[in-house]
């Protein structure tokens, strides 16, 4: 009985994963323009468009907070941000399919003393969508997740992206590898 319930639970989940997922969307390459999508920030109650500011910024995304690879590739951006800045990064943004007060928890554990790197709640996974860059983690993480990526953009335009193979493996996306290519 138990195994013929979860082997429900997981076609349903596959069906909804595929809805939210669509098989048409492409992933988002350099020249093209950012989504504007609800997400939020600070409070659950509040969804706005993501709003990318002129100049340089920085995007990473990551399949979810706490989890072991995504706390130890965002220190690295915390405490490059002034690297950062000196190379004309203007804001430095991490973006998680996990809800808000989660994001601010993180945020607090990451920079107890503060940080000017923005935690961005994904919590629909419209904007990872939108990027085409969602997929299934359900069998780790319990479900649909941003997969790990860095997005360098102008503006709203995309400059370079680099996406990890593997999602667990930090390879093309942490911050000393993205710093070195801005020159």
């Amino acid at each position: 009985m138990t195994s013929s319930i979860s082997e429900a639970l997981r076609t349903i989940h596959s069906v909804a994963t595929s809805a939210i997922t669509p098989g048409h969307v492409e992933t988002i390459t350099p020249g093209s323009t950012l989504p504007t999508v609800p997400v939020k920030e600070g409070a659950a109650d509040k969804p706005a468009p993501f709003q990318f500011p002129t100049g340089k910024h920085i995007i990473v995304g990551v399949p979810g907070a706490f989890t072991g690879t995504c706390h130890a590739q965002i220190p690295g951006y915390i405490k490059s941000f002034d690297a950062f800045k000196a190379k004309g990064v203007e804001q430095i943004a991490v973006v998680a399919v996990n809800d808000v007060f989660v994001l601010k928890a993180w945020k607090e554990n990451l920079a107890p003393e503060g940080t000017p790197v923005r935690f961005i709640s994904d919590d629909s996974g419209a904007f990872s969508t939108a990027l085409g860059l969602l997929f299934d983690a359900s069998p780790l993480l319990g479900s649909p997740r941003s997969k790990r990526f860095v997005i360098v953009a102008n503006g709203d335009q995309v400059e370079t992206i680099a996406v990890e193979e593997i999602p667990s493996q930090l390879t093309v996306t942490d911050a000393k590898t993205i710093l070195a290519q801005l020159g």
